[in-house]
């Protein structure tokens, strides 16, 4: 066998690399729609579904290119990429979620009234195409599967997954990748729940050995708050419903977390290679970044 074959990438320049790809191409991606679009509407942003559908599959169209180039770098076969976890990992992963949905959501809100104090002003403008009737399913297909599929195969496969390559331990990895994962998605209002439902989904994905647990809470929580959207279900409940969901879900958060903390032991480690892997991501980090303070400065602004 030939010593090119045999001989892997440092997984710290491969994961650093891949969040700078993927954040560049969605920029990029994101770029040259907008120019598309303010030549043929005369500078107007369109309001209509296929552009707000546009404004989602586009990222999603960058991140599977960079999972791509990965594989193709990095020579690991897609069964490897995919490879299954035990059948518990699953209902384990449905806990998780409720927990993180209807227990952690309010965080936002909370972090959303802090803004507000020094005159934030929250994004009225909704993102979200048509849910009503048949329309829930294109929703459900752009908006919850290809985002699961596509973010956990980059951020638990390949960002956290060249963590975990490098021996940084399970807590840095964990809580790195969350943040990193938070950031990526330039949204000041949703930085708290992102954060923890991408260190959530690391460490499911850490236990499990496979990420394909976290595919499947990651398409829940977008689905469930579409379907919710369609159907016009009001989250705000009677104070005996409040706390009984608040009760329900904060017990299934914590009891998952508590099985995946003591199922294994966690793994202690330095941050090897730190300095490649954050030098190799500062493009993605520094574009991110920006994105994420024209977002936060644009409220205080409006």
């Amino acid at each position: 066998m030939e010593e090119e074959n045999i001989i892997r990438p440092m997984p710290q320049r491969e994961g650093g690399v891949a969040y700078s790809l993927a954040a560049l191409l969605a920029l990029l991606i994101s770029l040259v729609l907008s120019i598309i679009v303010g030549a043929v509407s005369g500078g107007q942003t369109p309001t209509a579904d296929w552009y707000l559908y546009l404004g989602y599959l586009l990222p999603q169209v960058a991140i599977a290119a960079t999972c791509v180039v990965y594989l193709r770098r990095t020579k690991q076969p897609v069964k490897e990429f995919y490879r299954p976890a035990k059948w518990y990992y699953f209902p384990i992963a449905l806990l998780l979620q409720f927990g993180l949905l209807f227990s952690l959501n309010f965080l936002n809100d909370y972090f959303i009234d802090f803004l507000e104090y020094f005159g934030y002003k929250a994004s009225m403008e909704s993102t979200i195409p048509t849910l009503t009737g048949w329309n829930l399913l294109p929703a459900i297909l752009v908006i919850a599967l290809l985002p699961a599929i596509f973010e956990e195969s980059l951020f638990r496969g390949v960002i956290f997954g060249s963590m975990e390559k490098s021996g940084w331990g399970t807590l840095k990895a964990v809580l790195l990748s969350g943040a990193l994962f938070s950031l990526f998605h330039g949204n000041p209002e949703q930085t708290i729940y992102q954060f923890l439902c991408g260190a959530a989904f690391a460490l499911l994905a850490q236990r499990s050995g496979s990420i394909l647990p976290g595919i499947l809470a990651h398409f829940l929580n977008n689905a469930v708050i579409l379907s919710l959207s369609s159907f016009g279900v009001d989250m705000e409940l009677p104070l005996g419903g409040s706390i009984a969901l608040y009760v329900l879900s904060g017990v299934c958060l914590v009891g998952s977390i508590m099985f995946l903390l003591l199922e294994k032991k966690n793994v202690k480690g330095k941050l090897n290679g730190a300095k490649m892997f954050f030098l190799t991501a500062s493009v993605g980090i520094a574009i991110c970044a920006i994105e994420w303070a024209v977002v936060l400065i644009g409220g205080f602004t409006a």
